[in-house]
């Protein structure tokens, strides 16, 4: 447990688990607004579907994000790489570079921007603790002198509440862009380059949750630096008397919300209100607050093995039927594909 002066955050088998959005208390009414953007920020999980540390000697190329909906993140280690096959040419990372594609899709890390790959899938591989393996193709008198050394995960990303965000972000986010505002990430990323090469006992497991606070550090600081100027979502969070009804929708999910009482919420008219809202968000209120309690539902069921009726029932649904038609109307499937999918 790592106990900072705000938040508690748990790491838990590689996991990066914090509070869920309907843990939030409601604040007194006469308490200071609050910034909405780092409240949600507390329902952002970045769970490693698995890890892998992979020593290759050039010429090499590894295809990834096969995966369909995972994130991929990449830290190399030692050598440089070409990140093929986002964007219109590659991009060269060099030891110390980590980058994180949140919304994953196929690409190559290849030691020349011109050579075939090979999916990293069907690579004979070592494991090294559980969720974390080791792939290693060189001779061994070029492995310390000509190698490139990566450490890789594949991850499930939710933004919890800020999930539409995730759409808006960019297919490559570089941690070389927020170290001059994030500094602190500087430390993390000198760790990793000093146990990737080692065989210490360990240290797959360290690298791997380095691996999520790094990864979380780059969402958080594209976040905290304006999402790029990303119109919507951000200006709705930023929105003093919007971020009041947003907040109030997750304090209370199950809650049977009205635009009514969601305008009563930012002392604006209903009509005023709801105007507002989806000229901002592309949303009405009310498809909002069904999508954030069927991704709540999704994580409950699927993640953390809550059974459906009791979902349902802490969502306000008068009956588990009504609840599984509108989880299908929005989700395009039934509430038990989340489970048996695990997502």
């Amino acid at each position: 447990m790592i106990e900072w002066t705000v938040r508690t955050i748990y790491v838990i088998k590689s996991k990066m688990i914090d509070y869920s959005s309907i843990t939030l208390q409601t604040p007194p009414s006469n308490s200071p607004p609050v910034d909405l953007v780092s409240e949600l920020l507390l329902g952002m999980r970045l769970n490693g579907v698995i890890y892998r540390r992979i020593e290759l000697a050039p010429p090499f190329g590894v295809r990834f994000g096969t995966m369909e909906g995972r994130a991929q993140f990449h830290f190399v280690a030692s050598g440089v790489v070409f990140l093929r096959g986002l964007g219109e040419s590659p991009l060269t990372l060099a030891a110390g570079d980590a980058v994180l594609l949140p919304r994953g899709g196929a690409h190559d890390l290849v030691s020349a921007p011109d050579l075939p790959s090979r999916d990293v899938a069907g690579y004979e591989t070592t494991e090294l603790c559980k969720s974390v393996c080791a792939i290693s193709v060189c001779a061994e008198a070029d492995c310390r002198t000509k190698e490139a050394l990566i450490f890789s995960g594949c991850m499930e990303f939710d933004l919890g509440g800020m999930h539409p965000l995730v759409g808006l972000m960019p297919e490559v986010m570089r941690v070389g862009t927020l170290l001059d505002r994030q500094p602190e990430i500087a430390p993390m990323l000198q760790a990793m380059e000093r146990e990737a090469p080692m065989e210490r006992a360990g240290s797959a497991g360290i690298l791997a949750r380095l691996t999520d606070v790094v990864a979380a550090s780059i969402v958080r600081g594209w976040v905290e630096c304006g999402c790029n100027d990303v119109r919507g979502w951000l200006e709705a969070l930023r929105d003093p008397r919007l971020s009041r009804a947003i907040s109030a929708l997750h304090r209370d999910p199950g809650r049977s919300w009205t635009v009514a009482e969601l305008a009563a919420e930012t002392g604006v008219s209903r009509s005023a209100f709801a105007e507002r809202f989806l000229a901002v968000t592309g949303q009405s209120p009310l498809r909002y607050a069904t999508e954030l309690r069927m991704r709540l539902a999704t994580e409950w069921i699927g993640r953390d093995r809550v059974p459906i009726d009791t979902a349902a029932e802490r969502l306000g649904y008068g009956s588990q039927a009504a609840f599984s038609r509108a989880f299908k109307r929005v989700t395009g499937r039934p509430p038990g594909a989340a489970r048996s999918s695990g997502v």
